[in-house]
């Protein structure tokens, strides 16, 4: 069965460089994404509770969307990060694209909205 692509979409009360910077570099995703994070050309190296994942940078266009490929994932996923700032409202609009499995989706919604809450209190807003 394929797994499905899903977009969430959250508000982040941050400017969208300092919200780039939490999303692309090491440091940032240290902060908030895993335990700890390492990149060597273009390849980040995370670390939860003693596991790693290996993921490739395939899209970057600061300071709008970060894309990554799994590298034991399937060839036609990726998660990403995209950045938009809302002409009416001003606020920054943080879109995460991920894929699971339908069975999943609710888990994987549930661990995002986690993960963008601790990011949302790192960054101070």
């Amino acid at each position: 069965m394929a797994r499905k692509k899903y977009q969430l979409e959250f508000v982040i009360k941050s400017s969208p460089g300092l919200l780039w910077e939490f999303l692309t570099t090491s440091n940032g995703l240290a902060n908030w994404f895993a335990d700890s994070v390492d990149d060597t050309d273009g390849v980040f190296i995370f670390t939860w509770s003693g596991s790693t994942a290996q993921a490739q940078v395939i899209e970057s266009r600061e300071p709008h969307l970060f894309r990554l490929k799994w590298l034991d994932g399937d060839e036609n996923e990726y998660f990403e990060f995209l950045i938009e700032s809302s002409e009416v409202t001003r606020d920054t609009i943080l879109y995460v694209t991920d894929f699971a499995d339908e069975d999943e989706l609710e888990d994987q919604r549930i661990l995002w909205e986690s993960q963008i809450a601790t990011l949302t209190s790192r960054i101070g807003g």
